[in-house]
């Protein structure tokens, strides 16, 4: 296949630029927005569907836009946001799992998941559970139901999709997929359909014109990636496509021998639909395996695609890849948000799509050929990794940075090896930014019509990947470096960052934007802290702690011309760990009477080792260097280990203030070692040879993160009381 079909099914446009502009002050920036807004805005669609009263699907339409048509909450009035009820879904005994459920509402009823496998409906007026439904067991990520024909959809963690009775709860239908023979015709073992994992099913489920769309996951696992098409009356498989094409498709010959059998590319948020073009737009994620790309040579179709399929038949009409090739993570799976824009004279019907690099491509709906221009520019290579000679650059700005910096929390952890985007590595440990969270992730976007801008959360979140090949352990998130984020207004007609805020939290993972009529905006925090924000501005308005960290996106719905605004906060497992978990479901309203949350604990701002703290007085205050604890025997390994996140005997050691801590390179390591304090740089060992030996008397509380000079992966803490 000829290298220009790898980009779009269509020849890509030069130009563009990645210049990222510095921030400025915020009374500058708010200025700069004021006089700057992308404006005039076309009427949307129709066919997209709209929100007020109800609304209908995840994100609100169609489109994704995540946008609702009320005003009644306003810029004037947001600070009187109360509490209208609060209800614990799972009794406030849920299990720990992430909750991603965004709740979809409908003639005064909200429906919602739970990890714990039970969908809800709840009166959107009092918080009363009209019915409940079990749908399994087997728990697993939830991010919202699909509505038509009066039948709620559901996926469950079992691989089985649900149609419940919209008024009852009681199971209409139930399709079990990923399995070969009678459930799932599109698998056939013998064939090699299947891939090495059958992977899962995943993304909100969305519904249009008589057929549900269903996505899946997986990737990492070398599931084979797959999109659903299924009868929304029967659950007959309408249409499978998928993610990496088998022998005599389209995209097959991208694959070097029969990689593609256990190819990822799994597409594991909900697409977008244009009903006008009966187009279904889906992004498919990364190649596996995720970081080693020595055995599967080629650009990898349709891993890190956008593809707009044909909502009837599955047939591809065209796709973009945005990262050939991909050794990074840079899966780019988004909801895709689809406008209509005004730019300079001309209507243009486009679809936003990227995420994870930093960067928007803005793509012509119909025929995929970027807006704003592409340009496929030579990248650094590593010929073991059989990387792609050129990677393409959107025209515009990107929304972060594209490399390591001091100046955030993106400085790098020491001793790394560091580079920008599309840096290659293979046997070192190397940290790169943007990071496998982001840029921004999969949270979901919003557009607003009547600041033309488009709303998107981010990561400041470094990653560091080597070739896991020998054992070696991706440090896909460096034990100590610190995480924060942001929020970005992009103007699509240019696709240049109009303002950015950056603040203490990553806001990439499922922290979605609603923005309104009454030119509001809202999004939740990891802290379980859920923020009202001016649409020109970013600034922040009113802020409520939901007890739980947000990483769904709010809502906002009518009944009897009250406009209320929901939120399901329930936390997440990623960036953060020990992100407050929860089952609170809210609903707000002017004058509301309830009260907020009691305030949890946050998640802790730099990535923690976890292991368990061994006390100084166990070991005679002594950590040795290229070992791994071995806990059962109290004791260090007895062989040393250069490839570990851990070799560090004990990890994680608790001693008094004024201990003195030996860090000890024994004489049966083959390699110097060292113990370097970053980034308080309190002690430093340098590196010991075989043998030798260093010590630091701790004379100040604190934590204290340390790593390996030689071996930089290798990382460690003490905590001095």
């Amino acid at each position: 296949m000829e290298r220009r079909n790898f980009l779009a099914g269509a020849a890509a446009a030069a130009g563009g630029t990645v210049a990222f502009a510095p921030l400025r002050a915020p009374e500058a920036q708010a200025e700069a927005a004021r006089s700057r807004l992308a404006l005039p805005v076309p009427r949307q669609p129709a066919a997209f569907g709209s929100t007020g009263r109800d609304f209908p699907t995840v994100c609100g339409n169609l489109a994704n836009q995540n946008h609702s048509t009320l005003r009644r909450i306003n810029r004037g009035n947001v600070e009187h946001l109360g509490g209208a009820w609060h209800v614990n879904l799972e009794g406030g005994s849920a299990s720990g799992r992430s909750q991603q459920s965004t709740i979809v509402a409908a003639d005064g009823v909200l429906y919602v998941q739970t990890a714990e496998q039970n969908v809800f409906a709840v009166d959107g007026r009092t918080g009363e559970i009209r019915w409940r439904t079990s749908v399994g067991a087997r728990q697993t990520n939830m991010r919202g139901v699909g509505l038509g024909e009066g039948l709620i959809f559901t996926t469950s963690g079992e691989n089985i999709v649900y149609a419940l009775d919209q008024r009852t709860g009681a199971v209409v239908w139930r399709r079990e997929l990923l399995v070969a023979g009678e459930g799932d015709p599109s698998c056939d073992p013998e064939e090699g359909q299947c891939g090495g994992n059958r992977g899962g099913l995943a993304g909100a489920v969305v519904y249009w014109d008589g057929l549900i769309y269903v996505g899946t996951e997986g990737s990492t696992a070398g599931a084979r990636g797959r999109g659903y098409a299924l009868n929304a009356r029967t659950g007959e498989v309408a249409w499978t496509f998928w993610g990496t094409p088998g022998p005599g498709e389209y995209g097959n010959d991208t694959w070097e021998g029969d990689t593609w059998k256990t190819g990822g590319a799994v597409c594991w948020i909900h697409p977008a639909i244009d009903p006008e073009l009966g187009l279904v737009y889906w992004t498919f994620g990364n190649p596996y395996p995720r970081t080693n790309g020595s055995t599967r040579g080629g650009a990898n179709l349709f891993s890190n695609c956008l593809v707009a399929i044909d909502a009837k038949t599955g047939k591809r009409r065209w796709h973009f890849q945005s990262v050939h090739h991909d050794i990074w993570d840079y899966d780019n799976v988004m909801a895709p948000v689809l406008i209509d824009l005004q730019i300079g004279h001309r209507k243009r019907k486009v679809v936003v799509y990227g995420s994870k690099v930093g960067m928007y491509y803005i793509l012509d709906r119909a025929t995929g050929r970027p807006v704003h221009g592409i340009t496929e520019r030579p990248v650094p290579q590593e010929p073991r990794q059989k990387t792609w000679p050129t990677q393409p650059f959107p025209g515009g700005e990107p929304f972060v940075h594209q490399a390591p910096s001091f100046h955030d929390a993106t400085r790098p952890v020491p001793y790394y090896p560091t580079g920008g985007i599309f840096t290659p590595f293979w046997d070192d440990a190397t940290i790169l930014f943007p990071g496998a969270g982001g840029g921004a992730d999969w949270s979901y976007l919003s557009f607003s019509p009547h600041t033309g801008f488009v709303y998107v959360g981010y990561g400041l979140i470094n990653s560091s990947y080597s070739n896991t090949n020998g054992g070696r352990v991706n440090t896909a998130r460096p034990f100590g470096e610190y995480f924060s984020g942001g929020l970005a207004a992009v103007d699509p007609r240019t696709n240049k960052p109009v303002w950015r805020k950056e603040g203490e939290w990553s806001l990439a993972h499922g922290n979605g934007i609603l923005t309104t009529a009454g030119r509001v905006m809202f999004q939740g925090r990891p802290d379980g802290v859920l923020v009202a924000m001016d649409d020109t501005n970013g600034r922040d308005l009113w802020t409520w702690q939901c007890g739980a960290g947000v990483h769904t996106s709010p809502i906002s719905y009518e009944i009897d011309g009250e406009q209320y605004l929901a939120v399901f906060a329930g936390g997440s497992g990623l960036p953060y760990p020990d992100i407050p978990k929860g089952d609170h479901l809210w609903a707000f309203k002017l004058g509301g009477e309830v009260g907020p949350a009691p305030t949890p604990t946050p998640p802790s701002r730099r990535n923690q080792i976890r292991a368990a703290a061994v006390a100084g007085g166990a070991v005679n205050d002594t950590v040795t260097l290229g070992r791994i604890w071995d806990p059962v025997a109290g004791a260090p390994g007895g062989e040393e280990n250069t490839v570990a996140q851990n070799a560090m005997a004990p990890q994680h050691l608790t001693v008094p203030v004024g201990t003195e801590v030996t860090f000890v390179n024994p004489a049966g390591n083959g390699h110097s070692h060292g113990a370097a304090s970053f980034f308080e740089h309190v002690f430093n060992s340098g590196r010991l040879k075989p043998g030798e030996s260093y010590e630091h008397r701790f004379t100040e509380r604190g934590e204290y993160f340390y790593n390996d000079p030689v071996f930089p992966q290798s990382t460690g803490k003490i905590v001095v009381r």
